[in-house]
């Protein structure tokens, strides 16, 4: 089992920055794949972005692609969102999500953290 806590939201004007981390509990966390997920006021949670085991593979939602970046520093139990270029539409509650085995995917998720609220001013 692995818990997970999100940190680094905040407010930040449109055309910012912000670096969001993910940092996860356990000794194996190198074996899970790692999401990340958000959801805005009123709507759906929606997948944003997701890293392998070992961070060889990535992938992407269509809205993000190009201005945020995935990684993760198993030693430190830890995966980053960086997320460049921000919008007002991506204005939400961030969450990772953990889940062992290797592979990519925007479902299938067990493992949630709390979240970490990410407000873009226009």
């Amino acid at each position: 089992q692995v818990r997970l806590v999100e940190s680094g939201g905040g407010l930040v004007q449109a055309g910012g920055s912000l670096s969001l981390s993910c940092a996860a509990s356990g000794r194996t966390f190198s074996s899970y794949a790692v999401g990340w997920f958000r959801q805005a006021p009123g709507k759906e949670r929606e997948f944003v972005a997701a890293i392998s085991q070992l961070g060889g593979r990535t992938m992407y939602a269509d809205s993000v692609k190009g201005r945020f970046t995935v990684s993760r520093d198993n030693a430190k139990n830890t995966v980053y969102l960086q997320m460049n270029s921000l919008k007002p539409e991506d204005t939400a509650d961030y969450y990772c999500a953990a889940e062992p085995g290797d592979y990519l995917s925007r479902t299938g998720y067990d493992y949630w953290g709390r979240g970490t609220q990410v407000t873009v001013s226009s």
